[in-house]
Order: C-alpha cells, then sequence, then structure tokens
C-alpha cells in the first residue's frame, strides 16, 4: 500500500493518505473535502486524487506534483484545467511571460471559446459557469488554466484580471 502526501492549495496540509481508503479533511475555506486517492502510473512522481465537496458535490481529479521545491497541483473540473502555483520552470517551458495580455474589472459576462486557450492569472479572483451546469470553476492569481476549444460559459470576475492568454 503506497502512501500520499498531499497539501491542497499551499495552505492546509493533511498528512498521508493509504492510497486504498477515503479521506476527509478541511479545505482552507474550510468547506469539508472528501479525498479518494488513486494511483496511475507516471514518470513525473505525480499522484492523482478525486476530490468533491459538499458545497460541490461532483468529484474533480487532482493531480499532485512534487517537482522542484514547492508543490503544483491541477485540478481538472468541468471540463477546464487548472494548475495552481506551477513552477517558473514549467511557465518558462511555455514561454508564458512572453503572451498578450488581457485585464478586465468586476463583471460577469457569456463567453465562447472558438480555440483552446491556456492562460495564466497574475491577478484577480474568478467563477466560470459553463453552460448548463449550475457549478463554477474557481481560479485566481498564480493558476495556469486551460479552457477547451467549443466551451460556452459564463465568467463572473470578482476581483479585477490581469492575466497572460495564449490560444491554440
Amino acid at each position: 500500500m503506497g502512501m500520499f502526501g498531499l497539501k491542497i492549495t499551499g495552505q492546509s496540509s493533511i498528512g498521508l493518505l493509504p492510497s486504498s481508503t477515503h479521506k476527509n479533511c478541511s479545505y482552507p475555506n474550510h468547506h469539508p473535502l472528501q479525498i479518494q486517492p488513486f494511483q496511475l502510473k507516471s514518470k513525473s512522481g505525480s499522484n492523482f486524487f478525486q476530490v468533491k465537496t459538499k458545497k460541490n458535490p461532483s468529484f474533480c481529479t487532482v493531480k499532485a506534483s512534487t517537482e522542484g521545491t514547492s508543490m503544483s497541483i491541477t485540478i481538472e473540473k468541468l471540463g477546464v484545467k487548472i494548475e495552481r502555483n506551477p513552477p517558473e520552470s514549467r511557465l518558462s517551458e511555455l514561454g508564458v511571460r512572453d503572451w498578450p495580455k488581457w485585464g478586465c474589472a468586476p463583471s460577469k459576462f457569456p463567453w465562447t471559446y472558438e480555440a483552446k486557450e491556456t492562460c495564466f492569472l497574475l491577478k484577480g479572483k474568478v467563477k466560470v459557469y459553463p453552460d448548463g451546469s449550475s457549478e463554477a470553476v474557481e481560479f485566481g492569481a498564480g493558476d495556469l488554466v486551460v479552457f477547451p476549444k467549443g466551451m460556452k460559459c459564463t465568467w463572473d470576475v470578482s476581483e479585477t484580471v490581469d492575466k497572460h492568454y495564449n490560444f491554440e
């Protein structure tokens, strides 16, 4: 049986998880989480988990990686991938700092992705509601986010956004 150490957002550690059990923990926002660890073969030293909260009852997949000195966590929810706290080496590899920038004051608006977009938030806080879902995908400053081509959603910007972006 493998053991996993998981840090949810860089703020709250839940300790070691036996790979064959479920574990409940507290999210830094004090939303209870249910963690269901599972292993996938990975050459990068990453571990995968499924996470759900009472507020957002569907499971999303979390990839925790300990490459470098900080922990990067990738979450996939409702078709959107969010890499929290990506190492600078990952941002450099993608050329993020050379991408164009876009900003937006707090607002709410519909958006359709005509192409896949990858963006890195320098500042701000956003909830995105995919069409047909009452659940939101939340992300903010320091997150690397990938939206799939064809996605229709509503952006709810609660804190002014400044981001680098790239369309493929």
